[in-house]
């Protein structure tokens, strides 16, 4: 093969490296492998990764809001309606519920969307309360979806934030 020739073939190649056995799929371009060079060294310097640019600069398929916040409701409905508020209870609960929601909007199958999940949690005793977050994101392509939830024991609240990725 001469150094103008590309190959054309798709290669998997697998590397054993500090113990770690990984694998590195490359279809006719110039990537390296990160792997720890021995395993009595402490340093974790790794090579780059490069990947060839897509030029993508917006998403194929946006985020939707509305199936999102439809889940979120979903979710929060089903698994708040009939509790009582309980300390170690909520702290539990609101993994489950972060985990139970991620797992349904990546069901959603949308490329290219970093989800950021948060869930709130806490007894209703005649207070009040004001949630509110700031962003520095792409306004034409990031996203935020959110629904609170409220019965005589408890309040939730659920927030799905999706930041695009170029």
């Amino acid at each position: 093969m001469t150094a103008n020739q590309k190959p054309s073939a798709v290669c998997l190649n697998y590397y054993l490296c500090g113990g770690v056995l990984s694998w590195h799929l490359s279809f006719s371009s110039i990537s390296t492998v990160s792997c720890l060079d021995e395993l009595h060294h402490d340093d974790n310097t790794r090579m780059a990764i490069t990947m060839e640019n897509t030029y993508q600069m917006g998403p194929y398929k946006r985020f939707s809001v509305a199936a999102v916040t439809d889940i979120l409701e979903d979710v929060l409905t089903s698994y708040l309606q009939e509790e009582r508020y309980e300390g170690e209870w909520s702290q539990k609960m609101t993994k489950t519920i972060c985990e139970v929601i991620r797992a349904r909007v990546k069901d959603l199958m949308i490329p290219r969307y970093k989800i950021i999940i948060l869930v709130h949690i806490g007894q209703i005793t005649g207070q009040s309360m004001q949630m509110d977050s700031r962003c520095l994101w792409d306004k034409s392509n990031d996203t935020t979806a959110s629904y609170s939830f409220k019965n005589r024991s408890l309040f939730g609240v659920a927030t799905v934030y999706a930041v695009y990725f170029e």
